[in-house]
Parts: C-alpha cells; structure tokens; sequence
C-alpha cells in the first residue's frame, strides 16, 4: 500500500470542504493558529456560498493552490459560519500540465519548466508520490545535480510531511494543537519517530504524559516490559516527583516501586524490579539520568547543585574583603549614617552591616518585623560611604558599571525593595538577560558586571535559578541573601535558602527582634506565634489590624463579598485588597471567590462594558489579572499582577482576532484569543503566587476543606503579606491543624551535603560533616499496598544500581 494510501484515514461520511486559498486572515507562528478564506469548490457541507473561512492549525498556506480541510461548519456568535478544520491535506495536480507546473513554480528554487518537464517524463503524472515514497527515483531523470534532487525533494517533504503528519496523529487520537506541536518538534520524521518508540513523546512534548504515551504504545503493540516502555515510566516518575514535590533526586528504591507501581496500574502487566533496574542502569549510560551513592537525578537539576556549590566556593574563597576597612573606620561612618537617618541600629542590625561589607557572601535573614529591609538600606548607603561610590545611576558613564545590583525573584518584590533602597531593582530573569528561547545571555562566559549584589525574597529561588545566578557571577563580588526560612519553598525543585543555612558554610546573621509594631500590630506577633507552632490567645478577638470570622465552607463566599463590598464602601480598591486561598476549585476555591470580587470592583450588570469570553472567565477592561508564565519578551513574567486597560474584539483590529491589552506598572502585553490561559483574574490568587508581595489587606479563608493544603509555613507566608490589615475567616479548628503541621514534605537534595564537604571547616570531624539531609522515604500509600520485595528474595533494589 503507497504511503499515502496509508495515511487516508478519511471517510465518505468525514465533512470536507475543498478550495483554493485566497488570503490569509490571521497567524500565529508560534502555535501555527490560522484563520483562512478560500473559494470553495466542492464540499459535502450544506453550504452554498461561494467563498469560506477557515480556522484550525496549519503552517503557512499558498496562494491560488487547492487544500481539502476536514472537520465542520460552526456558528460562530460575532464573525457567522466558519469552518473549523481538525486536519488538512494539500491537494496536488493530477495531470501532467499540472504538475509541470507545480514543479516549475516558485516554491522549487531552480527547477524550471524543461526541468519539470523531465521529471515527468521519467516518472510520470504521479511523480510527487512517487518521489516522497521513493527519493531514488530522481536519480533516473536526466541532467538533474544531486543537489537540485536533494532540494526538490526537501521540498516536497516539508510541505506534504506536515498534512500526513496531522492525518497520522489524529488517526492516534491526538486533537490538532497536540498535533502541531508535536509535529514543531519532530518535523518529517513525525510519524516514524512515534511508530518506531511512542514513548519519546512524554520526554520531548510537553503536555503528553506517560498513560497516553502508554495507551498508544498498546495500540502499537508495544507493552510489558518493553525497554522503551519502562525507560519512559523511569522518566516520567522522577520528573513528576522533582516538578511536583520539589525534590532534586529521589532514592532508588523509592523510584522502582513508583515506576512498578506506574507500569502495572493497567492490569495487564508485571513487571520485576530487574527490568527496571536495568534499564535505569542503560538511562544512565545515554546521559538521561545522573546516579549518585543510590540517588537518581536529573541531569539538570544534579549538575545545577554541583555548580552552585563550585559558585559559592569560588566566591567564598575571596579573601580581599577580610579587614578592607578597620573597625574603627566602619563604626565611624555607622554612626555619621545613623545621625544623617535618624536610625539607631540594633546589636544584630549592625552585625548584619559589617558582616556584609566585610565578607564575600552573607545570608540575612529573619521573620516580618525584624528589620530586614532597615539592613538591606543600611549596607547599600554604608558601602556606597566607604567605598566613595554615588548611589544615583545617572553619575555613571555608560561604559561604566552601576556597582549596585539588587534582584528578586518576582517583579512585585524587585519593586518593594528598590522603593525601601531608593535604587534600581529589577527580577533575578531581567537581570540574567533572559529571553526565553534562547535562555540567559548573562553566565560565566558574560558574567554580570557590579561590586555588590544583593538579592530579596530567596526563600523563593530554586535550584535551577539559583545556578543560573551564581554562575553568572563575576570575580571580587560581594553577595548578600536576604529571606524568611519560615516561608513556602520555591515552586521549582530545591530548597536553596534551607540548604544554605543549614549547610553552616556562610557567615549568617539571624534577625529575631521584632520592630516594626507601628500602631500596635498584632498582625507581626500573629506571624511569630505561628513560626513558632502556636497560636495567640486572642485569635478570635477583634484587634485594630486582625479579626476572625467564623464561618463553614458553604458560608466564605458570603463572607469574602461583605468583608469587599465593606472595604470597597470605605474607599478601597481591588488593588489594596487580595483574598488568598490555597486551592482552585469548590465553593471555598479561588476560581468561585474571584467571580465574586470581580463582580464587585468590576461588574457589568449594565452590559455597556467590553468584555470577553474565555472559557468560564470573563475577562472586563478594568479587571486585575495575573501573568501566569515568563514572557521576557515584553519584561513581564510568572507571578506579576496587571490590569486590563483595553479590549479588541476582531472586527475592530488588523489582526482580525480577538485580543486583551494588560498593563503591568506601565508595561504592556498584548493576549491573543489563543494567549488567554497565559493569565487569569487575580482578586483571589494562590499563596504561591502571592509571595514577594504585601497588600494593604488580606482576607485569608481557612477550613478544613482545605485539608491537604494546611501547614504551617503556607498560613505563615499568607499571613505575612498583609500589610496594614488582615481578615481571618473560617473554622478555628483548621488554623489550630495547620499551625501544628509542620512542612512534613521535606524535599530531598544534596546542596547541604555537598557544600559542607566542599567547604570543609579546619578541624572539623567526618562525622561532623555528615548531612543533616532528610532520609529517604517511602510514600503511605506505597507502604500499604506494594511490598518492595516482591519477586526479589534473594536481591534487593540496590545490587542493580552498584556503578
């Protein structure tokens, strides 16, 4: 059967529409996202017009040549009928004159009509089949250059290889988008790639996981313990467990009951840890795995730790800063700055000072109120003294280097601390020049260019960015790490700040004073009680910045609108208010209470305002948003919150698509239609999302619906970000669960090993330099069901990950 025979997964009864290409309305290159007309020449439709728009994935398509599109029509409410196509295919000439024609036209660079003609004549009028099948044949035609061949058949590769690529991918079930990425990654090779191992789609394409890899492997008749199959389910498990867990590596014997557990939840299949042990050993060998002492890695993430530990060595053996100033000159201009501040800097405050200037590298650290930010102003202004450097950018040539680089995790917390400092801030990403595709510009090859970094909200870096950081940091910089060990690790794998500390390699100064009561707030010693695992007495009595509400899960809602709408009556406005809640869905969720916010701050019970439809979502100029991924090209990422300020729907722009403007402090981006799950409202946000930032005020829900949420460090951190007012809601029962409950999730990493036996101190024992790091584990689950000696008696898990 001819190849394209095999890839005709059409129908009679599968609707068609099939016509010329007259111009093309909209497309996006990224996602290949294309809105078409054409003149219509025949159809199964009952659809009479002459003419047809068309909506689907497709790469650029030519004018005046001829595609059938398949799919069906659609009203759409605002542009009519519409034709959505899920596939396409490039109809191609059927007679001799035609496809001389087509082969002497301009897509074939340097074939020309006598060329063509030859061809034809040598092949015959189904010479494109022919050649796509068989690219051999172009040997037989006469006076052809192998590489005018090599080029024809290029191109004819590149513009069928994508229509039988989508035939092929919907036949396996896969929707139009899923396809067009797929088929960005794999190009012509598509359909042997995923016939030859399915299971290269859950490593390569995001958004494949391994049960659907697994579902197409049976079809294929792939199953078992087929190699491929269990190397994708190794894979799979440790990303996932990295990615969701935060943890950096996972022990090998927790990762051979997860993968066995993974491999046989079909029924089918069982599988003996031997099969998974060897092809574990064979991941390591292709570079995909990294194993250490019996711990597994990814690559990424274990040479990421390694270099952060060379990076803060390299930088802590700097030894030109020990006694640069005397004491008597530090204390000196300490005591001319606090005069010209009207400051008087505690014992551990000045500690902090001089340990910075005087040091490669400090940690600063401590909980809300303690003094932070006055350090962090304190060391900018005493360095800039001592070393007779200006604090104003504009004093710089060019060519010269603000000294000064001052950097956080998110673009709210680089504002917060470059209006505390009065100098420059901007995000960790922006400050590493990262653009996306292309990653950092900014590494040991172009390191950063200043004499003094100072970084905010560290408790928020992962393993990746922290890396990334220190690597691209150059020789004889002083750095200082300033953060809250009490608050949420990172969202990506890692716990840097954690590690750092507990590694006990960098000089560190403790902030435990609290300082910052102004007009008695009772919201900074409501955070220490919790740090410290407990609860006030007067939790549930009104203070002047707290309160409690008592109320069940059916009730928050409710309660959330009044405490708005009291707010909104007192002049406040959605962006001095942000209501916190730990999870998306349920009446309790952050989805439900930004319905109700926004009807609040942004109704339109009128019906006069601009709106847009995306999903369940409606989106209104005016709205507060979130930016839920980077997007360097427009200096905006993950975590970053905006307005709407405009709304264009597609009749009234050039692009003809629809689209959202967002304003982020000044910056703009523009959303298209298919952009839109890029950001979602933001009156309610996740905790995660909320860190680096304060609000003037908090409304924070709590109950026990919440359950798999609560713990300590997630109410501590949301607490923490009101600024001047907090509202509790909720059942008292679950805020006394979560403050009990540690973060039991340790995540597993080596950056404080590795740094203690880096760094060793003089005279420090082996046994002292043994890790504090939490032990492997196995989950609950696994404990009561799946005995990790099954089919292994005389063995264990281990003897098969000996290098």
């Amino acid at each position: 059967m001819a190849e394209q025979e095999k890839l005709d997964l059409f129908n009679e009864e599968a609707k068609y529409i099939k016509g010329k290409h007259l111009v093309t309305i909209f497309h996006n290159e990224q996602n290949l996202y294309t809105v078409l007309r054409i003149r219509v020449e025949e159809t199964n439709e009952s659809y009479d017009e002459k003419e047809a728009v068309i909506t689907g994935y497709f790469p650029r398509v030519h004018d005046q040549e001829t595609y059938t599109f398949y799919g069906q029509m659609k009203e759409h409410p605002k542009f009519g009928v519409q034709f959505h196509a899920e596939h396409f295919r490039k109809e191609l000439p059927q007679t001799k004159q035609g496809v001389i024609a087509y082969l002497s036209g301009e897509l074939f660079k340097g074939i020309g009509k006598k060329t063509a003609e030859k061809i034809v004549e040598t092949l015959g009028e189904n010479a494109i089949s022919r050649i796509l099948s068989q690219p051999s044949l172009l040997d037989s035609v006469p006076k052809l250059p192998p590489e005018k061949a090599k080029d024809l058949y290029d191109t004819l590769l590149a513009n069928q290889g994508l229509e039988q690529a989508m035939i092929a991918l919907n036949q396996f079930g896969f929707g139009p988008q899923i396809s067009m990425k797929i088929y960005q990654i794999y190009k012509e090779q598509t359909i042997e790639i995923i016939q030859k191992n399915p299971y290269r789609l859950v490593e390569d394409v995001e958004g494949i996981g391994f049960t659907r890899a697994d579902e197409l492997g049976f079809q294929m008749g792939i199953s078992g313990n087929h190699p491929d199959r269990i190397k994708a389910a190794c894979l799979f498990v440790l990303d996932a467990q990295c990615m969701q867990a935060g943890h950096v590596y996972l022990p090998a014997k927790e990762l051979l009951i997860n993968v066995k557990r993974l491999l046989e939840e079909n029924k089918r299949d069982s599988i003996e840890y031997t099969d998974i042990s060897n092809e574990l050993i064979k991941l390591e060998e292709e570079g995909k795995i990294i194993i250490e002492e019996k711990r597994i890695y990814l690559p990424s993430l274990y040479f990421s730790e390694k270099g952060l530990v060379t990076n803060i060595k390299r930088l802590l053996e700097q030894t030109e800063y020990d006694e640069q100033f005397p004491e008597s000159e530090f204390l000196l201009a300490l005591g001319a700055l606090e005069e010209r501040l009207k400051v008087q800097y505690a014992p551990t405050q000045r500690e902090a000072i001089q340990t910075a200037l005087m040091s490669p590298m400090l940690i600063l650290t401590g909980g809300p109120g303690t003094g932070k930010t006055t350090v962090i102003k304190g060391i900018v202004e005493l360095y800039g003294e001592l070393h007779g450097c200006s604090l104003d950018p504009k004093d710089y040539k060019r060519e010269e280097p603000f000294p000064f680089l001052l950097a956080a995790p998110t673009g709210r917390a680089a504002k917060r601390m470059s209006e505390s400092t009065g100098l420059p801030a901007v995000t960790i990403h922006r400050l590493l020049g990262w653009n996306g595709v292309e990653g950092f510009s900014r590494d040991e090859d172009n390191p950063l260019e200043g004499k003094i970094l100072i970084v905010d909200e560290t408790s928020m870096l992962d393993i990746w960015l922290a890396h990334q950081l220190f690597k691209a940091l150059p020789e004889h910089i002083q750095v200082i790490l300033v953060g809250d060990e009490d608050q949420l690790p990172s969202v990506g794998p890692g716990q840097v700040l954690k590690d750092l500390l507990a590694s006990e390699r960098i000089p560190t100064v403790k902030l435990t004073d609290i300082y910052r009561q102004e007009n008695g707030s009772s919201i900074i010693e409501l955070a220490h009680h919790i740090k410290s695992g407990q609860l006030p007495d007067n939790l549930t009595k009104p203070q002047n910045d707290r309160s409690f509400i008592r109320c069940t899960t059916a009730q928050i809602s409710e309660v959330v609108e009044k405490v708005t709408e009291n707010a909104k009556k007192k002049g406040y406005t959605s962006k001095d208010i942000q209501v916190l809640a730990p999870m998306y869905k349920g009446p309790a969720g952050i989805d439900r209470l930004n319905e109700i916010v926004q009807e609040i701050f942004n109704s339109n019970e009128s019906g006069t305002r601009k709106e847009l439809k995306f999903g369940d979502v409606k989106y209104r100029i005016g709205d507060k948003v979130l930016q839920l991924v980077n997007q360097p090209e427009n200096n905006v990422y993950n975590g970053d919150i905006g307005e709407i300020v405009s709304i264009f729907y597609a009749k009234e722009n050039t692009e003809k698509e629809d689209m959202i403007v967002v304003s982020f402090e000044g910056i703009e981006a523009t959303y298209m239609r298919q952009d839109l799950n890029q950001i979602t409202h933001a009156y309610c946000c996740s905790v995660h999302k909320s860190q680096g930032s304060e609000f003037p005020i908090v409304i924070l829900p709590i109950v026990k619906s919440y359950y798999r949420m609560l713990r300590r460090n997630l109410i501590y951190t949301a607490i923490t970000r009101a600024k001047s007012s907090l509202i509790l809601c909720g059942e008292e029962e679950a805020l006394r669960m979560a403050v009990a409950k540690a973060d039991e999730q340790n995540r597993l990493t080596t950056l404080q090993s590795k740094l203690r036996e880096a760094i060793a101190k003089e005279g420090e024992s082996p046994q002292q330099l043994e890790s504090k790091e939490s032990k492997p584990f196995l989950y609950e689950e696994n404990m009561l069901d799946i005995d990790p000696l099954i089919g292994m008696e005389n063995i264990t898990p281990y003897d098969f990950l000996e290098k």
